[in-house]
């Protein structure tokens, strides 16, 4: 049986374990947001920072990378060392990973929902930091200007939280995809720090 995993937060950019591919695309009815603390790699328990998890919404999507891993041993070194990565991400989803040719994806794609109907891969792994009792580092909604001020004095061991909001977003719109809610905090997170440096 051939493993794959769903990036949608920094895995996109650092998979951090041996793949033989790896698919640019998107899965239905969850959308990405900044309502996980984090304590082991962006922030500290003092003072957590935020990355991403997925909410369930219909007929949204979220763009994001599938990896392929084949070979069983290189399955069982993944899976050994995303359990360490994604300790604080509490449940595994499986889920269906669609793909659009390349000259179809635009930047509205994010928004809008795209024309692929049949999924190019099932049972796809994905990591999800839900807001059970039992995570107690769920830290939920707030407003996009709460969440930037959060990002910006963030760090812990992986480095910055800022450093991670704006590889996402940049690495998004390599992709080709525009998501609002990662550009709101971001665009506010580069308000704060140009007032602090200023």
């Amino acid at each position: 049986m051939v493993m794959w995993v769903f990036g949608y937060g920094s895995l996109i950019w650092k998979a951090g374990f041996h793949y033989d591919d790896r698919l640019v695309g998107f899965i239905k009815d969850y959308r990405r947001v900044f309502y996980q603390g984090s304590t082991d790699h962006r922030g500290t328990p003092q003072f957590p920072g935020r990355t991403v998890t997925l909410e369930p919404a219909q007929g949204e999507v979220c763009w994001g990378v599938a990896y392929k891993v084949s070979r069983k041993e290189d399955e069982e070194v993944a899976l050994t060392y995303l359990e360490v990565r994604e300790k604080q991400y509490d449940k595994k989803a499986y889920v269906d990973f669609f793909t659009v040719a390349m000259t179809q994806i635009s930047c509205h794609l994010c928004i809008q929902e795209p024309s692929a109907s049949s999924p190019a891969v099932t049972g796809v792994m994905v990591y999800i930091a839900s807001p059970d009792k039992s995570n107690k580092n769920y830290l939920g909604p707030a407003t996009v200007e709460e969440i930037a001020k959060q990002i910006v004095l963030a760090e812990g061991p992986s480095g910055p939280n800022r450093d991670y909001l704006f590889n996402l977003e940049k690495t998004l719109l390599q992709m080709g995809c525009k998501d609002e809610h990662v550009m709101e905090i971001a665009d506010n997170a580069r308000k704060l720090i140009s007032g602090v440096e200023e």
